[in-house]
């Protein structure tokens, strides 16, 4: 008897609860998919008020079978569904889908049945797939099931799709059907009351039947386990490549954001740092994320002889075209994607010369005119794929009158079975080029009707393979004390404290070793010069209000006095300022505090979400850093490798590594900034935002200086 997952997908036998004689009812038209679909196990319908379904006996309950059941699948309303959950429990199934609405989703009692119905299932060791879901579809030739809403079976094939939305998974499967794309297993998983994305992500990693996962997901409960488990699916002996479409990409960010970093960042920014921290490529588009499991899905013989993906080594790519305006959109598309063209070297371009056209451009892209017959397609493809300046090629097709599209594929499928490197196709039109298309397809050669998709799809295998082959770097040791952090905090909170001013920041930061400029707080002209002597010009005056979240917009700011009487002056007007900002602020002084040294302004950020934990920002700082929102995102906590890469991912970071002839910034100090904020933030939950900005990053070896912070907290 199977049980589990197992129980699920590949069941012996099934009983369908809800079973119905009429046609057009949910409960009739499932149990009439799984007969259609051929299922190669034993089904039994069960109805009280039925002899038969479809001319098939049924049984009162589903405790008058008199075989074992593996799978209990329930079409039933919630009170009757939660009695038809007792039963199959007593019958001991392996495994219960539910794809009955009206429970969590709706509220009230349902919401209330259905944790009683998790209850159950946990208790007694049976997995529970829903409520309110799609079902589940095995077609591979020793199961075929279709438990579900949909009629269409889908072809068998090596990927595994899970989505959240069952009324997607009826136009994905009709969309697979038009491309004739092959499925593994097929699941829509609704209400996630036991069974979720990390549990079968576990599963399909094990499955030998599953080379490709692919997931829509709206939400996301288990956060940290999903990490994790994503992390060791695309890193592990085994590696497989999971792609994902997130749905809310344009959410709302946080509530009521005091920080740069919570103003910045919002739901989708967690969710793509979860991705790019375990190598999940991301789709746009249900279209594109088609596009990316065809590539994925491209297994043909090597040279070696062995069945394997073909991934680009390097981004250099070579495109091989019989029109200039396609090679030319592939060409933009391309540099936009991480790739880049290669450039050919002399002796390539040699050889295209002597079998290409005079009117032909040897140069990359490569265009072989529209004349070009399959000999010549071949002839340029195999001179460019040997090219050791290329990682992959991408062959475009535009049907001219003198094209044979169907020779041209075997031309690719020819060169293509003697390199590892990837070659994708690019066949544009329809009914014209549809032998070639079908050559390919059949032959397992990726094959895309736009050059758009074609460089996308070569892009995310490029992405992948990078992710394969990261770097890892030795962990940074850090030194910090987080007793004495613990103190402070709590000393903040007693004293209902939670908007830290600059001075408590300072005192907590120094808990962690960070490079702190020297700054006291002066309540007068008098003070504020004196305290100017004592840290040595030139200095900066911040006004002091807990009224005053943004200095610079008060005005509140003066930089670089480098006398007493500028420093006696500035108090008064930074005083001023803040009074004529806002009336009744509540000013607490001047901070007088030393000015850094020159050097390149970045931010350095954090803010708490709910179930996935702190996320830690990096980017180009200063008073512009919600204006080009030139940063980068990970949910802590963060490995040198995720520090490494984030600080990379900005577009400002040539403003670090030493640009237009200027030093090479401390790039190892912004590093351990970072680290250090990660580690803050885990070891303190009580911190809710934390803003250094700006971090001041001097030239290599002067280490960092921070200017300016902010830190929230919680109360609770």
């Amino acid at each position: 008897m199977k049980k589990g997952l197992d129980a699920i997908f590949s069941p012996e036998s099934v009983a369908v609860i809800g079973a119905s004689t009429t046609p057009g009812k949910v409960g009739h038209d499932i149990f009439l998919n799984v007969l259609r679909g051929g299922f190669k196990g034993v089904i039994f319908p069960v109805n009280p008020k039925a002899r038969s379904v479809v001319s098939v006996k049924a049984y009162p309950s589903i405790l008058d079978i008199p075989d074992t059941v593996d799978l209990s699948f329930i079409i039933l309303p919630p009170k009757l569904a939660l009695e038809a959950v007792k039963q199959s429990i007593e019958k001991e199934v392996g495994g219960i889908v539910i794809v009955s609405a009206g429970f969590r989703e709706v509220g009230g009692e349902g919401a209330k049945i259905e944790q009683e119905i998790a209850s159950l299932c946990k208790e007694a060791g049976v997995r529970l797939v829903g409520p309110n879901c799609l079902g589940v579809i095995n077609p591979l030739d020793n199961v075929r099931l279709n438990a579900s809403f949909s009629r269409r079976m889908p072809e068998s094939g090596k990927i595994s799709f899970i989505s959240q939305s069952g009324a997607l998974c009826t136009a994905v499967l009709d969309f697979a059907a038009d491309r004739e794309f092959g499925f593994s297993k097929f699941i829509s998983i609704g209400n996630k009351a036991d069974v979720d994305e990390v549990d079968l992500m576990e599963y399909f990693y094990n499955d030998p039947d599953t080379e490709v996962i692919m997931i829509y997901l709206e939400e996301l409960r288990r956060a940290r386990e999903f990490i994790e488990t994503a992390k060791k699916i695309t890193s592990g002996n085994h590696p497989k490549p999971i792609l994902v479409i997130k749905s809310g990409r344009t959410t709302a960010g946080a509530k009521a954001a005091a920080s740069h970093t919570g103003a910045i960042a919002g739901s989708d920014a967690v969710y793509s740092a979860i991705f790019d921290q375990t190598g999940i490529i991301r789709a746009e588009t249900i279209n594109e994320l088609f596009d990316y499991a065809t590539a994925f899905t491209y297994k043909s013989e090597t040279p070696l002889g062995k069945i394997r993906t073909k991934v680009p080594a390097g981004n250099r790519v070579a495109i091989v075209t019989n029109a200039g305006g396609p090679g030319i959109v592939a060409t933009d598309v391309t540099v936009t994607t991480g790739l880049s063209l290669a450039k050919l070297t002399d002796e390539t371009k040699e050889k295209l010369r002597k079998f290409l056209p005079p009117t032909a451009n040897i140069h990359n892209p490569i265009d072989v005119i529209g004349d070009a017959t399959s000999d010549r397609y071949e002839n340029a493809l195999r001179t460019v794929v040997f090219d050791p300046n290329v990682d992959g090629v991408l062959v475009i097709l535009t049907p001219q009158s003198m094209t044979d599209a169907k020779a041209t594929a075997e031309a690719i499928v020819k060169v293509a079975s003697t390199t590892n490197k990837p070659i994708v196709s690019c066949f544009m039109g329809v009914v014209d080029v549809s032998p070639g298309v079908h050559y390919l397809q059949e032959h397992g050669y990726p094959v895309f009707s736009f050059p758009e998709n074609a460089a996308k799809a070569l892009g995310a295998l490029y992405k992948f393979n990078s992710w394969l082959h990261r770097e890892t770097y030795e962990e940074i040791e850090i030194q910090v004390d987080p007793q004495k952090a613990k103190e402070l905090i709590q000393g903040y909170i007693e004293k209902d404290s939670t908007r830290l001013t600059e001075l408590q920041c300072r005192d907590l930061l120094r808990a962690y070793n960070f490079d702190i400029l020297p700054m006291e707080l002066a309540k007068s002209e008098d003070e504020a010069a004196k305290i100017a002597n004592e840290i040595g010009f030139p200095v900066v005056l911040k006004i002091m209000s807990p009224d005053i979240l943004h200095k610079s917009d008060a005005k509140g700011v003066l930089v670089n006095l480098t006398t007493e009487k500028e420093v006696r002056e500035g108090f008064k007007k930074i005083i001023s300022n803040g009074l004529n900002y806002k009336k009744d602020a509540r000013i607490d002084g001047v901070l007088v505090q030393k000015m850094a040294p020159k050097g390149v302004e970045c931010i350095v950020g954090a803010t708490r979400y709910p179930r996935f934990g702190p996320l830690v920002m990096f980017g180009f700082g200063g008073i512009f850093v919600e204006v080009f929102k030139d940063v980068s995102f990970r949910i802590a906590p963060l490995t040198r490798g995720d520090v490494r890469r984030m600080v990379q991912d900005i577009k400002a970071y040539k403003l670090l590594t030493g640009f237009r002839g200027d030093k090479k910034k401390d790039i190892s100090a912004v590093e351990k900034v970072i680290m250090k904020v990660s580690r803050l933030m885990e070891n303190h939950p009580e911190i809710h935002e934390l803003d250094i900005n700006p971090l001041i990053v001097h030239d290599e070896g002067l280490g960092v200086s921070v200017a300016d912070c902010r830190i929230i907290l919680n109360k609770e």
